[in-house]
């Protein structure tokens, strides 16, 4: 039985579905682990205390502010560890390609706390900031480019289809409507545009009406969905045999991308079902760890009311 690691320290960063990720992963000493969304290091530091001084840790974020969580971690853990800058959808095939194996990998899906709680990064639609929204600050297109730039038909597609935004209409034309009286700068001119395009009684429904327009600037911006669809076949290529994987999304749109992907790899047999015999030959891949996703618990939640809408998944490689 794991330690339980939902309370926080004064100083460590408590990650999500902490104690679930380790008994998912179930990483042994001597062990490569690959963290492909290291953030601030707090799913990463459990799995190498697990790796007990014996193996590797491969970190990877394209976050620049990351290195001083890592150079903590790579003081603290005492295993071989490094640290690679990059989106993981470029960074996990370029391993694959190279020959890299690995025991266990996770990836940690979303923005990170770490990013939502500095408010000149523009993710929060609770503090007023500079819209930007870029997890590496290196690259050009930001939140700002999008809602000042981008033709109204495109802001109605990815906050349809990103945002899941029922009043995306409405909310684009107000926004390519004010912007040609002033552009966008901060995130609180966007978030009164937002308020003032959708019904009264829509303003003080369920969660925050910025909400699902900002989810779907942040997707945007980053490709998040593009980097998993990516990233998912590459992790494959990368386990060793008896490796695992886990994946936590934060919304639908990630869930339903990792469903899909660990349900197509757990298939057999591909005939047509009146073949009288296979054919194919094809083998599962993939193993489910749970035929479910994971919840966190109603105690994490109240240590930690942003784990509310984390899902885990997690499945072992064909050996």
């Amino acid at each position: 039985m794991l330690p339980n690691v939902l309370q926080p320290s004064a100083t460590d960063h408590v990650p999500v579905l902490a104690n679930e990720v380790r008994e998912s992963l179930a990483v042994q000493p001597g062990d490569t682990v690959v963290d492909a969304t290291f953030g601030a290091g707090g799913h990463a530091a459990l799995l190498a205390a697990d790796l007990q001084g014996r193996g590797k840790l491969i970190a990877i974020d394209r976050d620049p502010t990351v290195r001083t969580y890592f150079e903590r971690l790579e003081r603290r853990s005492g295993v071989q560890a490094r640290l690679l800058r990059g989106d993981f959808g470029v960074v996990l095939p370029q391993l694959a390609e190279n020959g890299v194996s690995a025991d266990a990998i996770l990836l940690d899906l979303g923005v990170s706390s770490m990013q939502l709680d500095r408010p000149e990064r523009g993710f929060s639609y609770a503090t007023d900031a500079p819209l930007d929204m870029r997890m590496d600050s290196s690259q050009d297109l930001d939140a700002r480019a999008i809602v000042n730039e981008w033709p109204e038909k495109e802001l109605v597609t990815i906050f349809r289809k990103y945002g899941e935004e029922r009043y995306a209409r409405q909310i684009a034309r107000a926004i390519v409507r004010r912007r040609r009286d002033e552009p966008f700068e901060r995130t609180g001119e966007l978030v009164d545009t937002i308020r003032a395009a959708i019904p009264a009684p829509a303003r003080f429904g369920e969660g925050h009406p910025a909400k699902r327009v900002f989810q779907a600037l942040r997707i945007a911006v980053n490709d998040e969905l593009g980097s998993l669809e990516v990233a998912l076949p590459a992790a494959l290529a990368m386990l060793r045999p008896g490796g695992r994987l886990a994946v936590i999304s934060f919304h639908s749109l990630e869930d339903r991308i990792v469903k899909h992907f660990l349900r197509e790899r757990e298939r057999g047999c591909t005939c047509p079902p009146d073949f009288p015999v296979c054919v194919c030959g094809h083998e599962p891949e993939l193993r489910a760890i749970q035929r479910r996703p994971v919840r966190p618990s109603e105690a994490e939640v109240a240590v930690n009311p942003r784990a509310a809408s984390a899902r885990l998944r997690a499945a072992v490689k064909a050996e």
